[in-house]
């Protein structure tokens, strides 16, 4: 398949898209050392910092929100408990952690004096210090530096208030699950000081809560004082009205009703008997009237049988006729005894009639008495009967008075009826909460936690490495693989050198002082992968132009520094081991790396002098003392042409040399900076461009293989 590679990035299958895993690996290995600089560097600092955290410690104390109602004296509540729901249990965990709550803690403890919670009392670190100084130096740029200093109180403020903020910081409130229980953690760095911080706050909180309660209470009583005293006096002046009113209007009252209706009911019924009394008298008048006036004997009148006088004089009138008769018998009719008799019959007859018309006259008279009573009592109930009109008037206002008195006395008792209870009730409140289990001194601390602290360490210090490696390869942006090469640069990749003796080995002979040199380890180790790679080499350039072997090969870089002068040697060096015979010649007439890293001992003539026609071809070259292969140094001269490479001179020994030798290698100078590369490279039959492993710039390359291109030199790879 085809590879993509991007600037510096990860590896990209064409077709899919996907991430190529192996080439992620690959990167990774290559950026391995920086990953391991990262993640020990990270991994040191949290391991330094967490050993120099001072251990705290953490008590924790529990307390119930109690939702069971306890009705001890069946009165009403002035606070009523708190209710069961989620709300409530979240409103008491953020009133214990209230700012208030803290700052009578800080009082209670005296937390104010301790140099844990107290900034200002502690021995500061040097890195508090430091701290300080640079903020008191930010502080002078700022415009209102000038501004007054702060007064004593504000400054006693502020520190209150930084020791009540270092309390609260160390305090953990929080609901154990969805159930009633609050627990109250405190974390310091005294553990006797943690348990007796979080019992304090469990303790100030009931404590709060009857407080509130009373304080509830004692407002409540004070409120209902005032009231009652208000309403005595409202109840006593509506009392007052009504009485001074019914007075007034002389709406007297008697056994619940008004006097005038008592009155009236009163007459009512002596009016009734009354006319009875004289209808009854009225009838037997009427009755004796009415026989007297038939001449019915007074013998069959009822009033006059029932008279004792009556009754009395018949029997003396029966004891008289009696005698008459007894003396008639006896003396005959004209007898003064008889006449006596008669006499005296007559005169109870006389004593009879009077005592009839006595009582005729009587039953007349009392039947005008109880006419008159009757007359007399219609009278008194109609004058009754108007006054009560005009009464029922006033009445509708008494009433009004009266409804407006009872309004206030009923308010007036309920309010009294409150305030005895709400007197009882102070005695008998009790919080909503208790204590399910005091904070206990704990044996270890709370943090750091060692195990905790490393294992997030070693994610952070892995996550560390990871960017680190992300960043480099983001901003590489040399060339690490020939696949990047090829699709890059557009030209073949047709070998890679490794480094000569690398990993721990290479890293202590280096560090030993035995350094190795590439050019003397291909001839000591000539089965080395090192070795083999400049063997690929030598084959690749042979084999890139298959009709016509190529043999004069020009080894160049972009830039300087890029190993094109120790390839150029090792190219030499293995083919004249494999047995060509092969010529290296340096053509970096300015640095003369070749020369210098060849001659133990400058000659006086070199490629100049031949070019100049000072010296012999024969009398230039010099022979390797490690294998069959000759160089072509370069030596000072005073004569320094400025184009010499492009002299027939140059193109002469070019080809002079093709024709003895069978590999003829021209260590030239970097293209960039050097334009007389571009002359050699045109001259070449092959060009092969050294380039730096992850350090020569991606765009330098380009730009060196598009002069290459446009002097139209045949580029191997």
């Amino acid at each position: 398949m085809n590879k993509v590679v991007p600037p510096g990035g990860a590896v990209f299958d064409d077709d899919t898209g996907i991430v190529d895993l192996r080439g992620l690996l690959a990167t990774f290995r290559q950026r391995l050392l920086a990953f391991l600089a990262a993640f020990l560097i990270v991994f040191t600092f949290i391991l330094i910092v967490t050993l120099n955290i001072v251990p705290k410690y953490t008590s924790t104390a529990s307390v119930m929100i109690d939702v069971r109602q306890k009705d001890v004296s069946g009165i009403e509540a002035v606070m009523s408990g708190l209710p069961a729901d989620s709300a409530a249990v979240d409103t008491e965990v953020e009133l214990i952690k209230s700012r208030a709550l803290s700052d009578k803690i800080a009082d209670t403890l005296n937390l104010y004096d301790d140099p844990e919670f107290n900034a200002a009392l502690a021995e500061p670190k040097r890195g508090q210090l430091f701290l300080a100084w640079l903020s008191g130096m930010l502080t002078l740029l700022r415009p209102d530096q000038v501004s007054k200093l702060p007064s004593e109180v504000e400054i006693e403020r502020k520190a209150r208030e930084s020791v009540v903020s270092a309390v609260q910081k160390q305090l953990i409130v929080r609901r154990a699950g969805l159930t009633y229980i609050i627990d109250i953690s405190f974390e310091s760095e005294d553990p006797q000081k943690a348990a007796e911080i979080a019992n304090a706050f469990a303790d100030k909180y009931l404590l709060e809560q009857l407080e509130a309660k009373f304080d509830a209470t004692s407002r409540a009583n004070n409120w209902l004082n005032d009231r009652l005293s208000i309403l005595k006096e409202e109840v006593k002046v509506a009392e007052n009205a009504v009485e001074a009113y019914r007075a007034q209007s002389g709406l007297l009252s008697a056994e619940g009703s008004s006097l005038t209706e008592q009155q009236i009911s009163d007459l009512t019924a002596q009016l009734v008997i009354q006319r009875a009394e004289y209808e009854e008298a009225n009838a037997r008048l009427d009755s004796v009237q009415s026989q007297m006036a038939r001449g019915a004997s007074a013998d069959t009148i009822g009033e006059v049988l029932s008279s004792n006088v009556i009754r009395e004089l018949r029997a003396q009138q029966a004891s008289v006729t009696r005698r008459r008769a007894e003396l008639s018998a006896r003396y005959g009719e004209r007898h003064p005894e008889i006449l006596k008799v008669e006499r005296e019959a007559e005169d109870i007859q006389a004593q009879i009639d009077q005592e009839v018309r006595r009582i005729v006259a009587s039953l007349e008279s009392e039947v005008g008495v109880a006419r008159q009573k009757v007359r007399s009592l219609e009278a008194s109930l109609g004058g009754m009967r108007s006054e009560l009109s005009d009464n029922n008037q006033s009445l509708v206002r008494l009433r009004e008075l009266e409804r407006d008195a009872e309004a206030t006395r009923t308010l007036y008792e309920s309010f009294l009826g409150r305030f005895k209870e709400t007197g009882e009730q102070a005695s008998l409140t009790e919080a909503d909460a208790r204590i399910v289990s005091a904070a206990a001194i704990p044996g270890r601390p709370s943090s750091p936690k060692l195990a905790l602290n490393l294992s997030l360490g070693l994610i952070i210090a892995a996550f560390a490495g990871i960017i680190m490696v992300f960043i480099l390869q983001a901003f590489d942006r040399g060339i690490s693989t020939g696949a990047e090469v090829e699709k890059a640069l557009g030209v073949p990749f047709i070998a890679s050198v490794p480094l000569v003796a690398h990993g721990a080995f290479g890293a202590i002979r280096k560090l030993a002082g035995k350094k190795i040199r590439p050019e003397e380890y291909i001839v000591e180790k000539p089965l080395s992968s090192f070795a083999e790679s400049y063997r690929a080499l030598r084959s690749a350039i042979i084999l890139s132009n298959v009709d016509r072997r190529p043999k004069v090969i020009a080894i160049t870089s972009a830039l300087p520094g890029e190993g094109k002068t120790t390839s150029a040697f090792c190219l030499g060096r293995l083919s004249a081991m494999s047995g060509a015979k092969t010529i290296i010649v340096d053509c970096d007439i300015r640095r003369r790396s070749l020369s210098k890293l060849i001659v133990e001992q400058e000659s006086e003539s070199g490629l100049l002098q031949y070019l100049t026609g000072e010296a012999s071809l024969s009398g230039v070259i010099q022979k390797d003392t490690r294998t069959s292969c000759d160089v072509l140094p370069v030596t000072n001269s005073a004569y320094n042409p400025t184009d010499i490479f492009g002299s027939d001179a140059f193109l002469n020994l070019i080809e002079e040399l093709k024709s003895i030798y069978d590999f003829v290698v021209l260590d030239t100078a970097p293209i960039l900076p050097v334009a007389e590369t571009r002359t050699i490279a045109h001259l070449s039959d092959a060009v092969v461009m050294s380039v730096k492993w992850r350090s020569t710039n991606r765009e330098a390359v380009a730009s060196a293989l598009g002069i290459l291109t446009d002097v139209k030199a045949h580029i191997s790879g």
